[in-house]
């Protein structure tokens, strides 16, 4: 597999500062190295240019900024769709998820791809049922349509043909949903498969189902994982945890379940904030979690039938 590293120091759409530094934390932790470990070929294209708030105004209260969130966001989209017409497979490093804007609009771009969001948080805000004006809390609702305008077409700058169809989205392990969220997240069907699903019919189960989904389309399907899904004793280093999470083995299963379809045609990894972190152990475990899905296994991929 040919793998584009793609670092997003970006930290504007979040409410904490800090995961501008997870690219470095992500790349310090061995991902690389380990890729090619795994007999990948890697290029790391290095980070795209953020700006810093201290240089900047916020903006409007209901888009905190918007503008040098923008963009970051075209930059990204562009390495994306590059990435994926060479036949690449783009893994971007985060970076709040507000990037995942720009990632799955560029992968999207005059292809038909489903998405597997894996997030705490169902990130299907519009500026107007936000509560913090966050735009980290909004990306997978504007990748469907759904907002400002301005956040959808990225003022007019968004690759053509780049939307999602929100039938072929499966929000997974969702923990924390706002009221009005709800709401927009049904009329637009999405599929979302929350913890008590989990709890319910099992991990396996459930990525069975996501996967399925998101597989309707007919050019693969991209994964943005936030590591804020797992439970903070095993991630502490996030900027919005939530008790309750994905343990350890969860998180693996589904990168596993994801690897074997077959069908992921690009990958982020968001939300690392060092500054939070215990001794780099959250990257860590992104690294991990990335492995897992780009074919990493304890044991070869079959599994023996069990006796009956």
């Amino acid at each position: 597999m040919l793998i584009d590293l793609i670092g997003v120091p970006l930290d504007l759409g979040a409410g904490r500062r800090g995961v501008d530094m997870g690219p470095s934390a992500i790349r310090y932790a061995g991902l690389r190295s380990q890729l090619e470990e795994l007999g990948h070929t890697v290029i790391d294209r290095g980070n795209l240019t953020a700006s810093i708030a201290e240089t900047l105004p916020v903006g409007d209260l209901t888009l905190r900024y918007f503008e040098p969130i923008r963009d970051t966001l075209i930059q990204l989209a562009s390495e994306v769709d590059q990435s994926c017409s060479q036949g690449h497979v783009p893994v971007v490093l985060g970076g709040d998820h507000s990037l995942g804007l720009g990632s799955v609009s560029g992968a999207a771009h005059n292809r038909d791809i489903g998405v597997l969001w894996i997030d705490a948080h169902g990130d299907f805000n519009i500026p107007s049922t936000s509560p913090s004006g966050n735009i980290h809390g909004m990306p997978l609702a504007a990748l469907c349509g759904y907002g400002d305008e301005r956040l959808i077409h990225l003022s007019g700058q968004r690759l053509a043909n780049s939307m999602i169809n929100p039938h072929r989205v499966a929000l997974v392990a969702v923990r924390d949903l706002d009221p009005e969220e709800r709401q927009l997240l049904t009329e637009a069907g999405v599929q979302v498969f929350a913890t008590e699903y989990i709890d319910r019919y099992g991990m396996y189960e459930t990525m069975v189902r996501a996967i399925s989904v998101a597989n309707q389309a007919r050019d693969g399907f991209y994964v943005s994982f936030d590591l804020d899904v797992l439970d903070p004793a095993v991630a502490p280093g996030v900027g919005t945890p939530v008790p309750g999470g994905l343990t350890y083995r969860e998180a693996h299963l589904a990168a596993e379940l994801i690897a074997e379809s077959g069908r992921m045609i690009g990958l982020d990894i968001v939300e690392v904030n060092p500054i939070l972190d215990d001794r780099n152990c959250t990257a860590t475990v992104a690294v991990e979690i990335a492995l897992s899905a780009l074919g990493k296994r304890v044991w070869h991929k079959q599994h023996p039938r069990t006796a009956l």
